[in-house]
């Protein structure tokens, strides 16, 4: 016997909801094949615009059911701290030197830091997130 959820929809989005349940059913993924479908299906839907309620909250659950599927199987490892430093330099448009002379880092630290033979430490990371104007546990991922 069915239970009544105190969440629902209105008739229409409940409708529009139904239909895409019906077209491809919500349900963990479990290969590739079901990856790349369900990928489809998001594009489709995502290649509208004025999504009514039901398909909105479609859209949510199946990006969620992708998303633990590729947490999972296809896991992106943090950046380096090299290629962090590096993307947030060409990102504000700085040099090394500058860099070095506004936060009183060394030049050669940041060098080393640059050529993968030295990690961040723990100043070196509030004093780029403060430069950068980001959040330290953007620089702290390896740590």
């Amino acid at each position: 016997m069915p239970t009544r959820a105190r969440f629902g929809l209105k008739a229409k989005d409940r409708d529009s909801y139904l239909e895409l349940v019906l077209a491809f059913p919500l349900a963990s993924i479990k290969s590739e094949e079901h990856l790349e479908e369900a990928q489809k299906v998001m594009d489709r839907l995502l290649a509208t615009s004025g999504h009514d309620d039901g398909e909105e909250l479609y859209l949510d659950a199946l990006s969620d059911l992708v998303a633990a599927y590729e947490d999972e199987h296809h896991a992106i490892a943090p950046a380096s701290d090299a290629d962090m430093l590096r993307h947030l330099l060409d990102a504000k448009g700085v040099t090394q030197a500058q860099l070095s002379r506004e936060t009183a880092i060394p030049k050669s630290t940041i060098s080393e830091v640059l050529a993968g033979k030295k990690r961040f430490s723990r100043q070196m990371i509030r004093k780029l997130a403060s430069y950068f104007k980001v959040d330290v546990s953007v620089l702290a991922a390896n740590i």
